[in-house]
């Protein structure tokens, strides 16, 4: 799908703007994601997913974006997409892109040079991607004023993997930012700033973060993976394909929506299709979101 400029979305927490910018964005069937999931399984839930999060067809409605936050102190980047020319993802979709990503950017008013710190919740391939383009045959850094904050404990879970797919992401993705001396290496209770601190929720992969943004009362969190689809929030256990720890996830998305549920904190699901900014709410005994 071609992104227009209508697909940017901006979000306030108090004194921090937030934007989303899409990458890509297309209709899944559940069996890509859930392990034993088919269209039908929508059904208990259809009345609050429908039209935003499962089209007409049942199929998900998936979003593949960053978060540009803006704090008092700093452009931060979070999460960097699918990318351009990339290849052996093992997505045949993703390989050999020419998507207008940058140019959304752009539209969004965030140069790649405006950016002060490149945040990846994990190092899959759709958050990664962009980290690097592609320049006279060469990878480099897409953001060359940038800090790359690398989580230390996601680099030791994929550095060594055999998996072709994962040795790709690397070798694209991340090794040329190791190279560049653009790397930060940060644990899993950094903070960027004052307002901007990482969240630990592993279980999708070991290193996995989720962002937690804060000014006074005001709070948002972006979850990365944990959570991919809004149906989480009314069915945590449902396993996701990719988790490496399916029953640390559960046990770290249930906690999570215990915690904030009708709570005055707004939910950014890094693949949760427009509206995205949510709120997790109890509705007659189940789980849901209001927005």
């Amino acid at each position: 799908m071609n992104n227009t400029k209508s697909t940017i979305q901006g979000f306030e927490v108090e004194g921090v703007h937030i934007t989303k910018v899409i990458d890509t964005l297309g209709s899944f069937s559940p069996k890509v994601l859930y392990v034993d999931k088919d269209r039908s399984s929508f059904d208990p839930h259809i009345d609050w997913l429908q039209p935003h999060f499962v089209d007409e067809a049942k199929g998900m409605l998936l979003s593949i974006h960053s978060f540009v936050i803006q704090t008092r102190h700093h452009k931060i980047l979070v999460d960097t997409c699918v990318g351009n020319h990339k290849t052996g993802s093992g997505f045949p979709q993703w390989n050999n892109r020419k998507g207008n990503y940058l140019e959304e950017l752009v539209a969004a008013n965030c140069r790649p040079e405006d950016i002060d710190y490149v945040f990846c919740t994990h190092m899959h391939i759709d958050h990664t991607g962009w980290n690097t383009r592609l320049q006279d045959g060469r990878w480099v850094p897409t953001f060359p004023n940038a800090k790359y904050l690398f989580n230390q404990k996601e680099w030791d879970c994929w550095k060594n993997s055999d998996d072709a797919a994962d040795k790709a992401v690397m070798a694209q993705n991340i090794l040329p930012i190791i190279e560049s001396g653009q790397v930060q290496w940060v644990d899993n209770a950094w903070s960027i700033d004052d307002q901007v601190s990482l969240l630990p929720t592993p279980g999708h992969t070991p290193g996995h973060c989720s962002v937690d943004i804060h000014d006074g009362s005001s709070r948002a969190i972006i979850t990365g993976d944990m959570m991919i689809h809004p149906v989480q929030i009314a069915e945590p256990e449902w396993n996701q394909s990719a988790d490496q720890d399916r029953a640390l996830a559960v046990a770290t998305r249930s906690a999570f929506i215990d915690e904030h549920c009708d709570r005055d904190v707004m939910i950014l699901g890094t693949h949760f299709n427009t509206p995205t900014g949510v709120y997790i709410t109890e509705h007659n005994g189940q789980r849901r979101i209001r927005f």
